[in-house]
């Protein structure tokens, strides 16, 4: 099956694309899109991985699904297209970036910028339908994003997992601690972010960690 994913991700990830739920979920998402609005756009389904090479990979924001509203998914986890309002959850994500670095919230929820650093921004789920959140969870997604963070805990050292939230946790329950950095926290949801999130420091911690290592701090 020939899918159109950056060429090392696509080399990591061979086993996944002759799996019979592999074939289901193409099946299944070329019907979305077929009959209705579907987001992020279909160019934009594997941005994560385009954004971010396998080799490239420094840390890892794992989120749930796609926005579902009008003109937010752009591929990448939390992050929102240039001129889109920002979300609730990713103004709790810049507000604790402004408490941990004192870094400014940039006026844009593009974090592009983050992913050319090497943070792997990666929804569970990589489609959903408009205004219906959830819709394409359980359609086989989990499984390919699931091999995805399993390749890099297995093949690669030293990579920086955040995970926020109980659903985030679960995923990356697998994760060897002793190879990697796991920083678990509630979720930046306004319905959980006073619950710990807040306070979390995760972007120190990230940084912190990768310097230990000797390597580059993000400029988160």
């Amino acid at each position: 099956m020939d899918v159109r994913i950056e060429p090392r991700w696509k080399e990591e990830l061979a086993s996944e694309w002759e799996k019979p739920y592999f074939a289901s979920l193409v099946s299944f998402v070329r019907d979305a899109y077929g009959r209705g609005t579907v987001y992020p756009p279909a160019s934009k389904i594997f941005a994560a991985f385009d954004a971010c090479p396998f080799d490239k990979v420094k840390v890892v924001i794992l989120g749930q699904d796609p926005y579902h509203g009008f003109g937010q998914a752009n591929g990448l986890s939390f992050s929102v297209n240039p001129g889109v309002e920002i979300p609730r959850s990713l103004q709790n994500i810049y507000a604790e970036l402004h408490s941990d670095l004192g870094i400014t919230p940039p006026p844009s929820g593009d974090l592009s910028r983050w992913a050319e650093q090497g943070v792997l921004l990666l929804n569970a789920t990589l489609t959903v339908s408009a205004g219906m959140a959830g819709s394409h969870q359980g359609r086989g997604w989990e499984e390919f994003t699931d091999a995805a963070i399993r390749a890099l805990a297995e093949r690669r050292d030293g990579i920086v997992f955040i995970l926020w939230g109980a659903y985030a946790q679960r995923k990356g329950a697998f994760i060897d601690r002793m190879r990697h950095c796991v920083i678990a926290s509630p979720h930046p949801s306004p319905l959980s972010a006073s619950r710990g999130f807040f306070g979390s420091r995760p972007f120190s911690r990230a940084n912190q960690y990768l310097i230990s290592r000797g390597e580059a701090p993000i400029q988160w």
